[in-house]
């Protein structure tokens, strides 16, 4: 029926046709498809108008609309509702996610950040948020890494490292995203890294394998102003430290609180929120984050991270404190070199800081660390010690009475005591003062002067001297410091090459006049060992003599008995032998008188020997008779000569000269 009325009008049917289209269409183009990680943003077309003030609908007003379409088929009329997807706010692992609200309340005059309620939750119920006073502007609390939430894209700007979600109302930021210039966190003052999450751990130092303890040092960028005079905030102030006093606590214990913290209360600068309700204020913080990682909004907190306090063994740390209690000198009127106070008070604490490793603020609490083992000063050149302080130090120049120029190579030992450390600091500054300003003039006044009035040979040969009074001279001018002086060594005298030289010759004379006393002595040495040596060599014939001697005076005792025995003897018989020899000879003698008388000389004297040799061994007649001449003398001598030869070869003695025979007297002539 109603198809025949139409073909009838065919203008209706085609109305109809066009209507019944265009209800498709619209129907189709209102069905929305919201993927799973998006939501939809609605903005209404037609509506009353919103307040000047905030971009986001929430009673029906044309715009953007406070509600979002969260993922699944939903159902807009297209020509009311304009609707966009959105990607649901993703925070990667070790990052953070800062917001900033485009709409809600204004902020307060002088705040920098909107104040935060547990209503608030994950910033994912926009209702919520408004409902409670919510405020424009950065949100203090960040999204944790990983998080995934549907926010709102035109209520919340969430700024991550790589990616800024949301679609920005600012007329300079739209400009951009309508030009197609992607957002980062440059776009907001912001450096990438700032949206890591932030770690404090030991950092390896440039060329050495060994990690840098280190801390790190807050500054809050959001809070009440410090009060007056302050440079530094602690929550709740010193008023701890006043009642810990007044309780009688030592030293050490108030040391101990002082360098604990107070971050539990707001989780580190984690909930500033909290910081701020506990009375946290903006500026440098007294308390410091230790070795962890943390979600901090770079917007609020901003950390540096410095090298951590490590006292070594043989040192201590004397701390200077810029915050605290005023200042209340605890050193009595006798120390005349600044005020010494207790640990929570401004100033020099009057007990130093030990061996260990303290997570303290350097901004506020300077430490001047001490050596307390003996420490050696070199004065010389290219020496430095592995603690730096003499690395200034050069050797001493001096001049003498006559005008020689000297270079001394000085090692001074020190020690400061821990429990005078501060004392020490608070006269001479620090170390490389009590070094460069006490230690240097008193030491090379010392030697210049002392030098200056001697001789150099003189200077050579008291060396010992010298140095000894140096020793007492520095010892007396550290006292004055509390400071002991364990040892004053000359390591070296440079000399001048004139004075050398002189030095030199005069040496090797001395030397050489050594050398000669050594062979003398040497020679008179050998003397005596070889005197020694024949002494020792003779030992066992002069033992064997000793009893060769003793056999002999033995002997002579028992010869001399037996001859005087034999001397008796000798002397009775001998008296009768000599009467006997007496008789013969004479009887003898008478004979041979007469034979001479009756033969002749020659002729007796050769009847005796024939006599003789008559009773002898020897042949009585010669093998060989010489004669010569023709007389009688002749043929006696011949015969003479010839038996006195036969004779001495008998007794083997040499054959007397046979005398030439005389020769014959000549024959007259007729």
């Amino acid at each position: 029926m109603l198809i025949l009325i139409l073909m009838d009008h065919p203008i209706l049917a085609t109305l109809l046709t066009a209507l019944a289209v265009l209800i498709c269409v619209t129907l189709w183009q209102s069905v929305r498809i919201v993927g799973p990680a998006e939501v939809g943003l609605v903005m209404k077309r037609f509506g009353g108008g919103l307040s000047s003030d905030n971009p986001v609908a929430f009673h029906g007003e044309a715009g953007y609309q406070a509600d979002l379409l969260m993922p699944g088929v939903r159902f807009k009329w297209w020509f009311l509702y304009k609707v966009e997807k959105f990607p649901w706010v993703q925070v990667p692992a070790n990052e953070i996610g800062v917001l900033i609200a485009q709409v809600g309340k204004t902020l307060p005059a002088g705040a920098k950040s909107a104040r935060y309620k547990k209503e608030f939750g994950s910033f994912t119920d926009l209702h919520s948020f408004i409902s409670n006073d919510g405020e424009k502007g950065v949100q203090r609390p960040v999204l944790a890494p990983g998080s995934l939430l549907p926010i709102h894209p035109v209520a919340f700007l969430t700024i991550t490292k790589n990616k800024v979600f949301g679609l920005p109302i600012s007329p300079d930021l739209l400009a951009r995203e309508r030009k197609n210039e992607r957002l980062t966190p440059a776009s907001f003052n912001l450096e990438p890294w700032q949206l890591n999450v932030f770690r404090v751990e030991p950092l390896l130092q440039q060329g050495s394998e060994e990690k840098l303890d280190v801390v790190g040092v807050v500054t809050t960028l959001e809070g009440e102003p410090l009060d007056s005079g302050h440079i530094a905030s602690r929550l709740g102030g010193f008023g701890d430290m006043e009642k810990l006093e007044l309780e009688g606590a030592d030293d050490q214990k108030l040391i101990e609180v002082l360098l604990g913290d107070k971050n539990a209360s707001h989780n580190n600068y984690q909930d500033f929120q909290a910081f701020l309700n506990a009375g946290g204020k903006m500026g440098l913080q007294h308390d410091v984050l230790r070795y962890g990682a943390y979600t901090l909004n770079p917007f609020l907190v901003r950390v540096e991270i410095v090298p951590m306090l490590v006292v070594k063994q043989g040192e201590a740390a004397a701390i200077k404190a810029y915050v605290g209690l005023s200042t209340q000198d605890t050193s009595g009127p006798g120390f005349k070199f600044g005020s010494l106070v207790k640990p929570g008070h401004r100033g020099l604490w009057e007990d130093p800081l030990r061996t260990g490793k303290y997570a303290i603020n350097p901004r506020i609490y300077k430490a001047e660390v001490v050596p307390t083992a003996i420490l050696k000063l070199d004065w010389a050149a290219e020496v430095t010690g592995a603690h730096g302080l003499d690395k200034n130090l050069q050797p001493i120049v001096a001049k003498s009475d006559e005008g020689f120029v000297f270079k001394i190579d000085l090692q001074v030992l020190i020690h400061v005591p821990d429990t005078k450390a501060p004392k020490v600091i608070s006269m001479v500054g620090t170390m490389k003062n009590l070094v460069d300003d006490v230690l240097q003039a008193a030491v090379g006044n010392l030697f210049r002067d002392k030098l200056g009035s001697m001789r150099a040979i003189q200077f050579i040969e008291t060396r010992q001297e010298v140095q000894q009074e140096a020793f007492k001279h520095i010892q007396a001018q550290l006292a004055q410091y509390d400071v002991e002086t364990r040892g004053v060594y000359i390591q070296d005298v440079i000399l001048p090459q004139d004075l050398v030289k002189v030095l030199t010759e005069r040496e090797i004379a001395n030397q050489q006049i050594a050398t000669f006393q050594k062979q003398e002595e040497a020679q008179k040495g050998r003397v005596a060992m070889e005197k020694a040596k024949g002494t020792a060599d003779m030992q066992s014939p002069l033992a064997r003599s000793e009893v060769e001697i003793a056999i002999k005076e033995n002997n002579a005792t028992a010869r001399k008995a037996e001859a005087d025995g034999e001397a008796t003897f000798t002397a009775r018989t001998g008296a009768a032998k000599a009467a006997e020899v007496e008789a013969v000879g004479l009887a003898k003698a008478k004979a041979y008188k007469e034979q001479v008388l009756a033969l002749g000389q020659s002729q007796t004297a050769l009847v005796n020997v024939a006599d003789v040799l008559s009773r002898g061994t020897v042949p009585f007649m010669p093998g060989i008779l010489v004669t010569g001449g023709n007389g009688d003398g002749n043929a006696a001598n011949g015969l003479m000569a010839t038996l006195t030869g036969m004779f001495a070869k008998s007794l083997n003695a040499p054959a007397a000269p046979v005398p030439a025979p005389e020769p014959a007297p000549a024959k007259p002539a007729n």
